[in-house]
């Protein structure tokens, strides 16, 4: 990799990192805090209505963001083109919404919900304004801006959701903290961005936006449905108390898996695009990020599995005690998430969003047909489907990489089975812990503090390329 990318990969790796971290971390705590007086079942209606919105944003964002990172010859024209194509589909996508909020009421037979999604999906709005900005300020991968930026928004908005949670605003607390940060954000990124956009709209760039786009449209839309039907039917077949257990385990679940990833993904999708037609050169710096991805992910995941219990008790309170059963389950759902992130990634590079949409499809079918297996046997027997159901999806996601770039499964748990096992283990040590110290604040701290110098000892002795490089970032002066 030449030295100027590499520069500024590292530079983006860290201050990505910061963006995460500090804005997930910021915003976790105020969820802790607001959780802790809002009751369960409001949570459950949140999560229900956020499918809605889930899927609307894909319309808006319809892969158009990855077709802007991705094009050699980025023009003005095609940025303008973008920004006021994502506003018209924000636009239509709002006024559906608020016409069928009746309807959606009427499906889960809770007349609250009409006037709570016909708020909510203001941020549809909202965060079209700002999605060119952003695009544009990670192809210059200024992540040192992104992360300021989506801080603040972070801390206004937990703010807000706080005071109006102990105003009693219950429900609403949860509806003002998301619009807020919407608002904040886009304002922020309005006011600090550089680019503006031009009264134009091309054709051409609307040609190649949607011919590249349109088919990681189609593929984020069946994730996005996929990943939000389990809430659905939760909330519909079940309870809205028991999917609000359900969406704060998930929600712990995916907080590692997904930052990490995401981080990673972000930073190197436009570097990784840069070298696309050198595959010696680009296998290399994959299996770099695979393993850092590995390196990072497994031993937090094995690690949340263990404390789970005192961690619920201790941030969350004993009302939100049966979640624990599930987020130990999920934890092993979402320990593959790298893996399955990062090959896709991969074949977006190559350029070829078109077996993208084809591996969501099959993914999906046999998901969908696993969720109706398991949906009459219980929300556990649904969380150990989609254990399941991220086990095959390793086997599919890998086949085309090995197609492509002669890398398989194979060679990727060769990559990462060293780190899986030494994760375990980690586990292991903290779940012992756990099992013999009684009081949930000394059991959780001994549990951390035991695994992650059990893990950062043996990777040491190991010689393990990855712990070298994350010290290297974390000491890197330029930045």
């Amino acid at each position: 990799m030449p030295s100027n990318l590499k520069r500024k990969m590292t530079s983006g790796l860290l201050w990505n990192s910061i963006d995460r971290f500090s804005n997930q971390g910021l915003s976790f705590v105020f969820s802790v805090l607001i959780a802790r007086i809002v009751s369960p079942d409001n949570y459950g209606v949140i999560a229900m209505l956020y499918v809605f919105t889930d899927v609307a944003q894909v319309f808006i964002e319809g892969g158009i963001t990855s077709a802007i990172i991705r094009k050699p010859n980025l023009s003005e024209e095609d940025l303008s083109t973008a920004f006021f194509l994502n506003i018209g589909v924000a636009a239509f996508s709002y006024v559906i919404l608020f016409c069928t909020a009746p309807l959606v009421a009427s499906f889960y037979q809770m007349p609250l919900v009409e006037s709570v999604l016909r708020w909510t999906s203001v941020v549809l709005l909202l965060n079209s304004l700002c999605i060119v900005q952003q695009a544009k300020l990670t192809i210059d991968l200024d992540f040192r801006l992104q992360a300021k930026l989506n801080l603040f928004s972070t801390a206004i908005s937990g703010v807000v959701g706080l005071v109006m949670a102990y105003r009693g605003g219950e429900i609403w607390a949860l509806v003002g903290q998301m619009i807020s940060f919407s608002l904040f954000r886009s304002l922020l990124f309005w006011l600090y961005s550089k680019w503006r956009p031009k009264v134009s709209f091309s054709k051409n760039a609307y040609r190649y936006l949607f011919g590249y786009g349109s088919k990681l449209l189609f593929a984020n839309l069946q994730e996005r449905l996929y990943n939000n039907l389990t809430p659905i039917i939760i909330g519909k077949f079940y309870s809205p108390t028991l999917l609000g257990f359900f969406s704060r385990a998930q929600g712990f679940a995916m907080l590692p898996a997904m930052n990490i990833t995401g981080i990673l993904q972000k930073v190197t999708f436009p570097i990784l695009s840069k070298m696309q037609d050198d595959n010696e050169l680009l296998i290399k710096n994959y299996r770099r990020i695979l393993r850092m991805s590995a390196f990072c992910v497994f031993p937090l995941m094995t690690l949340l599995f263990a404390v789970s219990a005192p961690l619920i008790r201790i941030l969350l309170t004993e009302k939100w005690q049966d979640s624990v059963p599930m987020l130990q389950i999920l934890c092993f759902a979402m320990i593959l998430f790298p893996i399955h992130a990062i090959n896709l990634n991969l074949i977006q590079v190559k350029g070829r969003s078109d077996l993208v949409l084809k591996l969501e499809i099959i993914k999906r079918v046999i998901g969908v047909a696993i969720i109706c297996v398991t949906v009459p046997l219980g929300i556990l027997a649904m969380c150990y489907g989609m254990v399941l159901s991220s086990v095959i999806s390793l086997f599919l996601n890998t086949y085309y990489t090995r197609i492509f770039v002669k890398l398989g499964l194979w060679l990727q748990l060769k990559d990462i089975l060293p780190m899986f096992v030494n994760s375990i283990i980690a586990g292991g040590i903290a779940y012992l812990i756990v099992l013999e110290v009684k009081e949930d604040i000394i059991s959780l701290i001994a549990a951390c503090c035991g695994a992650t110098v059990y893990y950062l000892c043996s990777s040491h002795f190991l010689k393990s390329p990855e712990l070298d490089e994350i010290i290297s970032i974390i000491k890197n002066k330029q930045v």
